[in-house]
């Protein structure tokens, strides 16, 4: 016949206290670790109330930055959505990325790289240096020079920007620079020089052809029609030699 043994009433008392105490410290922990995350959610407690904005910006104004940052509200220093605030900053027209972190103990700090316009694409919108078209209102007056206007089919945007870089290349060498440049459909290329002239290059050799303008300049400046008239169109579509139209002086100045 078995017996069952009992704990003796010392031993009975400790193991329920034991329980107790573990009740207790679980309880406490849950209730420490509740408070903690209502704490720090908590706007009033752990506010997220400066932000500092930097980087070179030209052409966005710093109130529109910050009233994206403002538009929805914050949250408190844990709880503020980084991913979300850089989204509305990078929505700007003229944002072209932007770097946020938070620094303790109520700071966001937010860089901001803004777009830097090399040419207008095809009348209404702005064209960057890596290739990138983008639609922004700008204000010309911050600019150190005009920007060149760039046309060309949409699919061929960084076949147009290639063009213009290894042509102003070359013209740069001899002091002249590009006002304008065209691809047509058939990638053909004709380009405007800042002095007004205008070029047409065609499909092939457009680099070949434009070093023979470079040559042949001081002749066609040293022209007799050059006295009255003004170059206008040089067409170097042809193997050798190039064929200039002239535009009375008096039409440009009236």
């Amino acid at each position: 016949m078995s017996r069952k043994s009992k704990l003796p009433p010392i031993a009975q008392w400790n193991f329920w206290l034991g329980v107790v105490v573990c009740i207790i410290t679980v309880g406490g922990f849950v209730f420490g670790t509740w408070y903690l995350m209502d704490v720090l959610e908590d706007e009033q407690q752990v506010p997220l109330a400066r932000f500092n904005v930097q980087g070179e910006l030209l052409q966005t104004d710093v109130t529109a930055i910050r009233q994206a940052i403002l538009a929805e509200p914050l949250g408190s220093f844990f709880t503020a959505d980084v991913d979300k605030i850089r989204a509305r900053i990078e929505a700007l027209p003229w944002v072209k990325q932007a770097s946020l972190r938070k620094v303790w103990p109520d700071r966001l700090s937010v860089h901001v790289t803004e777009q830097k316009p090399l040419a207008r694409w095809n009348g209404d919108r702005l064209l960057n240096a890596e290739g990138e078209v983008f639609s922004a209102d700008l204000n010309e007056s911050k600019l150190k020079q005009p920007l060149p206007q760039l046309f060309g089919p949409e699919r061929e945007v960084e076949q147009t920007l290639t063009a213009y870089r290894d042509l102003q290349g070359l013209l740069a060498l001899n002091d002249l620079g590009i006002s304008a440049l065209r691809l047509t459909d058939r990638f053909s290329v004709s380009l405007v020089l800042k002095s007004g002239i205008e070029l047409k290059l065609g499909r092939e050799a457009t680099a070949e052809r434009v070093k023979r303008f470079i040559d042949l300049l001081p002749k066609i400046k040293s022209h007799p029609n050059n006295e009255k008239q003004r170059i206008e169109v040089v067409d170097l579509r042809y193997d050798t030699g190039v064929a200039v139209s002239w535009q009375p002086k008096e039409a440009k100045e009236s």
